[in-house]
């Protein structure tokens, strides 16, 4: 605690539900014209109505290993925490809270949610905690968790909190343009992971839900640095102009296709694939433009590969593709990954290969993890299974379809 700063009494502290209502209303009424620098003694002060002080903002690092605490006044600043052994690790990876006992007192870890994205975690410490704070500590982490991604895009501070080594230029490319790295609604899950996380180039991923149709790409763009980096980033823009403007997969590998030839040459080329899953069917499409086949998951081990017709790359003018289909089961996961994954070896030893992938992939996509929690291990465990090598990019993005419906989601009780 800040010296000369009183700990709260908790016992004279209202926490009706009239009372949060207006806790949260001052963040809420703030927030729009809240510049980024006040956010963390805003973020203090709601907190410590409550009844709670040590107050930590903890962000996800690009490489997804620690949650690094965010400068800011008010907000206490301690080491890294691992995200694979440490109670904010458990609550980030799990969307759960985490509460440790600390002698007289409570640290409880809350998990920053942006909709389904997961932020990072706020920690604080409470003298108990009982059901009145977990529903209030709960909603004011939503509300942290969008004020923050909101003022991420006109600002570095979350930037330079979040990058542990220096980024190269193409990397932060890159990473300007991912979509959330993951998203979650009742009837589909999805996440991605890049590595090299502080050099990657070429390798990206896109995806929009569009009503009751989830739409997703990945690109591999031949070559290294800013070259693959340019590659990429018109790959991806052309197929976000050829999505939006709602049309099949044949037609946007297509536009594609022209984009990249007419910008580089007949030289150049962008591996990728396009699929379509209808989230209230589980008829799941794809286009394969020379990427390696997706594995199928069920009950936690791959089943088969999802092989089908393939095409050229795009921009090198191949035909109109085949569409391959295939129906899923709740629960079902997709697994896609660029050939960098396999393709890494060392010097005259063999590639590590397809079936060592799988193997990988059913020892860690076991138990009830979420995709974010099984990307990030699976991603993780390669690398470690290669030999901490990862000369080229290699990335990997899992699609889980559940089924059902969120309807009810859209009604009020």
């Amino acid at each position: 605690m800040a010296e000369g700063e009183r700990r709260p009494d908790k016992g004279m502290v209202d926490r009706s539900e009239g009372f949060g209502e207006r806790l949260l209303g001052v963040l809420l009424d703030r927030a729009h014209e809240m510049p980024p620098q006040l956010i963390a003694p805003l973020i203090a002060e709601e907190v410590a109505r409550v009844g709670g002080r040590d107050v930590s903002i903890l962000l996800q690092d690009y490489a997804q290993l620690v949650l690094v605490p965010l400068p800011g006044r008010r907000l206490m600043v301690g080491e890294p925490e691992p995200i694979d052994d440490s109670p904010a690790g458990r609550a980030f990876l799990y969307a759960t809270i985490a509460e440790v006992p600390q002698g007289d007192a409570v640290r409880m870890y809350l998990p920053l949610l942006d909709g389904s994205d997961q932020v990072g975690v706020m920690a604080l410490t409470l003298d108990t905690v009982d059901a009145d704070d977990r529903r209030l500590l709960r909603r004011l982490a939503g509300l942290v968790a969008d004020m923050l991604v909101t003022k991420h895009s006109y600002t570095d501070q979350f930037f330079r909190a979040r990058r542990r080594e220096p980024m190269s230029v193409a990397a932060e490319i890159q990473w300007s343009l991912l979509p959330p790295l993951a998203m979650s609604s009742p009837q589909v899950a999805v996440a991605g992971i890049l590595e090299p996380a502080y050099n990657v180039a070429g390798d990206s991923f896109d995806y929009a839900l569009n009503e009751d149709i989830l739409h997703v790409a990945m690109v591999d763009a031949m070559g290294h640095g800013l070259d693959a980096a340019t590659m990429a980033t018109v790959a991806v823009g052309a197929y976000r102009h050829a999505r939006r403007a709602d049309i099949g997969l044949s037609e946007i590998y297509a536009f594609m296709d022209r984009a990249i030839a007419e910008q580089f040459g007949p030289d150049h080329f962008v591996t990728a694939q396009m699929m379509r899953l209808n989230i209230a069917t589980g008829h799941l499409q794809w286009v394969n433009a020379g990427h390696p086949a997706p594995l199928l998951i069920r009950d936690h081990r791959v089943v088969r590969k999802l092989t089908g017709p393939t095409t050229l790359p795009v921009g090198f003018g191949g035909e109109d593709p085949r569409i391959s289909e295939q129906m899923l089961q709740r629960g079902d996961r997709v697994l896609c990954f660029t050939d960098g994954l396999i393709e890494e070896h060392e010097a005259g030893e063999e590639q590590f290969g397809e079936e060592q992938l799988i193997d990988c992939v059913n020892r860690v996509a076991h138990g009830e993890m979420g995709v974010r929690a099984v990307v990030r291990s699976l991603s993780h465990a390669l690398k470690r299974q290669r030999g901490g090598r990862t000369s080229d990019d290699a990335t990997l993005f899992m699609i889980e379809w559940r089924g059902g419906a969120a309807d009810h989601l859209a009604v009020l009780d």
